[in-house]
Parts: structure tokens; C-alpha cells; sequence
């Protein structure tokens, strides 16, 4: 049994929004609607999240396990901190918005095992969610290494879930490049035996709840959820020991106590909006390690590989380009893989042109080493650390503005810690950093500003390679801004118009509408110079004044697997864009209360045209509060421009 509250409750200062009693602690979100309870039951350390008045996470069970010690079971109660309330100011260089605050209420309760081994449970309540990590606190050196974590989410079996497989694993994956489920019923099992990602949504009855980790660093591996959700309890697991060629523990280790886990995150909102726009998996992660950030500059960049593969071994195939991207203003210009096979010309050569055309390069590499079999070149140099720091230095000599890193298939902690290696070593000689073939964000924007993307999505390039891609992507993008983007930016590479070896349903105006609907701090466009050039001109000026760094975000409309509408604003410009998640004409109704009160705003709507490759455009006045309808063909878009 757990040892009674009575002898240390005169130590405690309670205020209202934390409160406790014998074996049970309760700490509330500032706003009092999200009520985090940890009690005892069974010898066993449960939890359970009300909000604002029923619970929205059931019963839910707590405990970690060492191999030297568990901490599961019969646990003896020691202390619990005097609350705490947390309130952080911080600054963004990418994101959903710039200027962002972090509040939330923490208690940490202590805890210790038969053989008086301690562990310390944070808990803390946000008025957007609830986190929670365990912290071995003792000074000690040795070997140590989790084998067991039960920490689990207990979700109404009448809820709905949105949630992605973990891939299987094989030459280049796993990738978080699944499919989500859409809509389904809670509790299934995952048809991967790698179970199911973090980033899962469900709405029951009360709210929406968005599961994740944050402020994950290599003192620990990337975590999912088990296969089975047996009963609606979806739990904590690890990697799986095959991943990363087999190399490296699947368990996370230290050497050293204390030793922390990430935090366990579950977003919490009334509506799906909320959860759309959250930034607690940002306020829970570690401050920028990045003191001067001046040199961090997101923006559009033009990348040929999509529509023509082997344009980065052929220099003059790279040309038009860059051409195009300076004509337009596009900042950027990414080389892809096997650009040290160059023939016609080599990449100081490429550097050079493009520097004269005012457009940075970003260079593509592959995060091999051993943990992958993926043979794209330049491989090692960004796993070995000597040769990584050295290409650094050369790319900073060089000019090089940013650097795509992919191909790493693996969660495992020696993994984790080589991401972080990238971000610190492309920190000293100032590069940017985008990693593909990756895991998903866990708040590293915050912590390395420098990381400008990540993929972790089956984005535009699956029309070259899944047969199933064109039907899927219609209502799939739908549910990103939910899941997916709403946990960092997410390099999906939008605004493919070719048909690839796969024919888009969708049409030419939702495939404009997702450079806005999709956040990316750098944001890759896609199709051929010509295919750009014969657009409406009234296209092409939208494409040129697109911001990457939005100062605000809100969801407008919409519901994951039907349609959605982002309202993103940069300045005094707010820039809207919908998709149609269906095979049907759609007319929605924009309701335009976020807009300033007694301000006029000149309104650019693109919308579709009368068939899927065609737009229709008219400019309107709009104000706050007005109802702006727009029709949108099946699998159809829109984008709007508001300005003073």
C-alpha cells in the first residue's frame, strides 16, 4: 500500500487548481476544465483526465520498469512537490504561429520500490492537455536500461480514432508514411505488428484527444503504441529490435542517473480546431540551444527531382529551374539525391550559377551509415561525426544554405542521438536542416530552430510509387492538419500538376490550396518551370508572395476525413486555403469572425474552375463577422488572400 498523505499534508500549499488526498493527487489546467488524477488501485499507480466534467481518458494505467529495478508495482508514496505554475514566453522561427506562451499547472509526486530505488512522476495540466514523465532522480553511474513501460491511454470504446499503422519494416521504412484509419472504431488492432504512431487522434463524446511525445532527445528512444488496444487502452512500446539493420539497443539506456523520459502528451480540445492549433508538444520541449538565429531564414524552394528524377545527376537539367526560381523570387533551390554524380557540370559549378540568380542551395544527403542499406549518394557523411562537422564546414564555405537529410527508418535511441548530432553540428556552421525518411516531431523546432521540416507523411511523391495514392490522398490530406501537422511542420511537397505514373484526382485548385492548408517552414514546389508558366497569372502572383512563417493559425472549417479550411495569417495578410475531402460538389460557408473589427480587407478568392484543371478567380470586399460562400468541385480547393 501506498503510504499515507497524513504526516507531509501541513508541507503542502494548496491551491485550487492542485489538490490532494490519501493516495490520490489532482492537478487542474489554469482554466480549471482539465482535471489530471493519479491514484492508487491494486498496488498499481493509475490515472484518469476529466474534462470539463466527465472523463475524456479513463482509467489508465502508470509504471516503468528497469532491468535492475521495477516501478510498476507496490510503490511506497514518499512526497509530492509544492505545486508549481509554469508560465514561458518563447519566439518560434517556423511553426503555426511566432510569438507563442506556455502555461500549465505541475505537481510531481516521488515515489519508491521495496528496495528503496526512486522514481519522481511529473504530472502537468495545460488548458489544452495533459503531460506527464517519469525521472529516475538518484546520482548514480552504472548500466541501466528501461525494459517495460505500461503508461497507457484509456479512450471511450465509442470513440472514433484516426490513426496511422506503424510501418513495417523494409528497405525504406518505416517512415511514418502510412495511411491513417478514418473515423475508426476504438480499440482495433493495428494490421502491422510494429503496432500503431504517436500523432493518434479520436473524438468521443465530451472532446477530441491527440496522443504524442515531447521533448524526446537521444537519452531516450522514439515510443508508439502497441498493436493490440485491448478494452481502449492504447500503450506505450519501443522500437522493434530489427529496425536499423539491427544495430543499437531497441530499449532506451543510460549511464548515468538522474534520467528522464520524454513526456507523455495528450492534447485535449473541445472541438477539433483546438487540436489543430496547439502548440503544448512545443511548450513542453527543451528552449532553443541556438543563441543567434538571424541566419535562420524559412522560404519557398523549387525542387526539380519530382518531376524529373534524374535531374540532380545532370547539371544543365537543373538550369531552368533555377531560372524560374529567380524570376519568381523563390529563395531556394534543392539538389537531390546522387548530386556528387553530376555529368555536364559539378555542384560548386551548380552553387555558383545559382548564387549569381540570387537563389540559396539546399543539398540533399542520406543519413547512412550502417542502419540502412539505401545506396543514394553522398552516404557516411552525415553519420560518421568527423566527416559530418567537415562537410558542414565545406558547405558553409560554400554557400550552401540548408541540407535534406533522409533514409533513417529507425526510432531507436542511437538514432535519435544522431538527429540531434545534425542539428548541433548544422547549428555551428549555420545550416538549415530538413529530414526525410524520418520520425515524427516531437518539438525539436523548438529546441533547434535550425530544423526547418521533416516529412514523416506520405506526401506528393506517392503518386510515383503507390497505386492506391490518387484515391487516398483526397481524403487523407484532410486529416493531417489534425494529426500529423498539428505536432510540427511537415515537408509534404505540394503543388505537383503533372501526372505522374499515378493520375491525381484531385484538382489543379486544391493541389494550390495545400502550399497553405500544410504548414512547412520550407515549402518545396514540385512541377516542371513549363507546367508553372503556363498558369494564370493570377496563380503565379499568389505562388510568388507565399510566406512559410505564419504569425498565427486557425482551423476554419472542417472535420478529419471530409474537408478542412486553415486560415494562416502572416502581417496584415491572412491566407486561406480548403480542400474537399469528397467525390462531390461541395458549398461551404466561410464565417470571417478572426478578422480585425472595423477594417476592410480586399478578398482574392482562387477557387475551381469548370473542370478540375481550371480556376475560377474574382476579388471581393470583405470585413468582420462577413459569410463568404465557396463552391469547390469533388476533390476540389480554394485558396483566399485577405489584405487591409
Amino acid at each position: 500500500m501506498l503510504k499515507p498523505l497524513l504526516l507531509i499534508m501541513g508541507a503542502l500549499i494548496f491551491i485550487s487548481e492542485v489538490s490532494a488526498q490519501n493516495d490520490e493527487w489532482v492537478v487542474s489546467s489554469p482554466d480549471k476544465k482539465i482535471n489530471f488524477k493519479v491514484f492508487e488501485k491494486s498496488d498499481h499507480l493509475f490515472y484518469q483526465v476529466g474534462f470539463p466534467d466527465s472523463l475524456i481518458i479513463g482509467e489508465s494505467p502508470l509504471g516503468i520498469s528497469r532491468t535492475d529495478e521495477q516501478f510498476i508495482e507496490k510503490l511506497f508514496f514518499i512526497s509530492a512537490s509544492r505545486p508549481r505554475h509554469i508560465s514561458e514566453s518563447y519566439t518560434m522561427q517556423v511553426g503555426k504561429q511566432l510569438k507563442c506562451n506556455y502555461q500549465a499547472n505541475e505537481l510531481i509526486l516521488s515515489f519508491e520500490n521495496g528496495h528503496k530505488a526512486k522514481v519522481d512522476l511529473f504530472l502537468r495540466a495545460s488548458n489544452d492537455g495533459i503531460s506527464f514523465r517519469y525521472r529516475f532522480p538518484e546520482n548514480a553511474t552504472g548500466s541501466y536500461e528501461i525494459n517495460k513501460e505500461i503508461s497507457g491511454f484509456n479512450l471511450s470504446k465509442s470513440a472514433k480514432a484516426w490513426i496511422q499503422p506503424y510501418d513495417s519494416i523494409t528497405k525504406y521504412s518505416p517512415g511514418y508514411e502510412r495511411y491513417y484509419t478514418n473515423g475508426s472504431q476504438v480499440g482495433g488492432t493495428s494490421p502491422e505488428e510494429g503496432g500503431w504512431c504517436l500523432g493518434a487522434l479520436f473524438q468521443s463524446i465530451n472532446g477530441w484527444v491527440l496522443l504524442t511525445e515531447a521533448d524526446l532527445n537521444g537519452a531516450y528512444c522514439g515510443s508508439r503504441l502497441h498493436q493490440n488496444a485491448s478494452g481502449g487502452v492504447y500503450s506505450i512500446r519501443y522500437p522493434d529490435y530489427t529496425e536499423a539493420m539491427k544495430i543499437g539497443n531497441n530499449n532506451p539506456e543510460s549511464k548515468s542517473l538522474p534520467w528522464s523520459t520524454p513526456w507523455r502528451v495528450a492534447i485535449i480540445g473541445k472541438d477539433a480546431a483546438a487540436i489543430a492549433t496547439s502548440a503544448l508538444v512545443n511548450g513542453l520541449s527543451e528552449p532553443s540551444k541556438i543563441k543567434d538565429v538571424s541566419w535562420i531564414k524559412p522560404g519557398l524552394a523549387y525542387w526539380s527531382w519530382w518531376s524529373d528524377p534524374a535531374s540532380p545527376t545532370v547539371y544543365k537539367s537543373m538550369l531552368p529551374y533555377i531560372d524560374l526560381a529567380s524570376e519568381w523570387g523563390i529563395p531556394y533551390f534543392l539538389v537531390d539525391a546522387n548530386w556528387t554524380k553530376m555529368e555536364g557540370g559539378n555542384i560548386e559549378q551548380l552553387i555558383a550559377y545559382a548564387n549569381q540568380k540570387g537563389v540559396g542551395i539546399w543539398l540533399w544527403y542520406n543519413s547512412g551509415g550502417p542502419h540502412n542499406t539505401v545506396m543514394e549518394a553522398p552516404r557516411i557523411r552525415m553519420w560518421d561525426a568527423d566527416q559530418r562537422r567537415a562537410e558542414f564546414a565545406k558547405l558553409k564555405k560554400w554557400g550552401v544554405k540548408g541540407v535534406k537529410v533522409d533514409f533513417f527508418q529507425s526510432d531507436k535511441q542511437h538514432i535519435i542521438q544522431q538527429y540531434m548530432d545534425i542539428l548541433q553540428d548544422a547549428a555551428d556552421f549555420q545550416v538549415m536542416v530538413n529530414f526525410h525518411g524520418c520520425t515524427l516531431p516531437r518539438g525539436w523546432q523548438r529546441t533547434w530552430p535550425n530544423l526547418i521540416s521533416m516529412e514523416a507523411i506520405c506526401g506528393e511523391e506517392c503518386y510515383m510509387f503507390r497505386d492506391s495514392y490518387p484515391e487516398a490522398a483526397v481524403w487523407h490530406n484532410t486529416i493531417q492538419p489534425f494529426t500529423r501537422n498539428a505536432l510540427g511542420s511537415m515537408d509534404y511537397t505540394p503543388f505537383g500538376l503533372s501526372d505522374k505514373i499515378n493520375k491525381h484526382l484531385t484538382t489543379f485548385a486544391y493541389e494550390l490550396a495545400l502550399t497553405v492548408v500544410f504548414e512547412s517552414g520550407i515549402v518545396h514546389l514540385v512541377d516542371f518551370p513549363a507546367v508553372y508558366k503556363q498558369l494564370p497569372d493570377f496563380v503565379q502572383t499568389f505562388v510568388r508572395q507565399l510566406p512559410t512563417v505564419w504569425d498565427e493559425t486557425k482551423m476554419v472549417y472542417g472535420y478529419p476525413g471530409r474537408d478542412v479550411v486553415m486560415a494562416r495569417r502572416s502581417g496584415d495578410k491572412w491566407f486561406l486555403g480548403g480542400i474537399n475531402g469528397e467525390k462531390k460538389n461541395k458549398e461551404i460557408v466561410l464565417t470571417l469572425d478572426f478578422l480585425k473589427i472595423g477594417k476592410t480587407y480586399t478578398a482574392k478568392l482562387i477557387a475551381d474552375g469548370d473542370n478540375d484543371k481550371s480556376f475560377n478567380y474574382k476579388e471581393i470586399q470583405v470585413k468582420k463577422g462577413d459569410k463568404v460562400p465557396v463552391k469547390m468541385l469533388p476533390c476540389g480547393g480554394f485558396t483566399l488572400v485577405m489584405k487591409e
